[in-house]
């Protein structure tokens, strides 16, 4: 599970609403006040002054391939951060643009379109199941070469043998 935390709604419209009436302090006071980062804070700040509360408030949203394009080309013809480019287009986590941006320039607009969520298949369709069988020429020739070599070997010892009694013989003669 994410070492995140989890504001409600409401929270999250406290601390913006008590950021614009000003009496509370500056983002660090607040942020301090209500033991949050500043890091989200400033991001529910952003997304309220781009579209006010329904922008704030958290809704699971599927965005289709054009969107994601547009939201990338835009924050590139316009030189925005990705903090800018998701409180301009009412994206909850700027992650999510970074991520439509690496997929559209690793992979190209059409990727866009593909749908990624949920935990990717650990095992592609050609990895599943078991192992294909290897290939009935390579393993023919595995076997030849073991063989050549086993008979590579008992003509070494042999020979071996053949020197030693020669040599042995010679010995005896002397």
């Amino acid at each position: 599970m994410s070492g995140k935390k989890k504001y409600t709604d409401e929270f999250k419209l406290q601390l913006v609403h008590e950021y614009f009436d000003g009496r509370s302090g500056g983002l660090d006071t607040i942020a301090a006040k209500h033991e949050v980062s500043r890091s989200p804070l400033r991001r529910w700040i952003n997304l309220f002054k781009a579209g006010g509360e329904q922008q704030l408030i958290s809704v699971r949203r599927t965005y289709d391939g054009n969107f994601k394009i547009h939201v990338v080309e835009y924050m590139h013809q316009n030189y925005l951060s990705l903090n800018q480019a998701a409180a301009n287009f009412g994206i909850q986590s700027p992650p999510t643009v970074a991520k439509w941006e690496r997929i559209y320039y690793e992979e190209g607009k059409e990727a866009l379109f593909e749908e990624r969520r949920g935990r990717s298949n650990k095992l592609s369709a050609a990895k599943k199941g078991r192992p294909p069988k290897k290939d009935v020429n390579e393993d023919e020739d595995l076997l030849a070469e073991v063989q050549r070599l086993r008979m590579e070997n008992e003509v070494l010892k042999k020979l071996i043998a053949l020197t030693q009694k020669q040599e042995e013989a010679e010995r005896q003669t002397e």
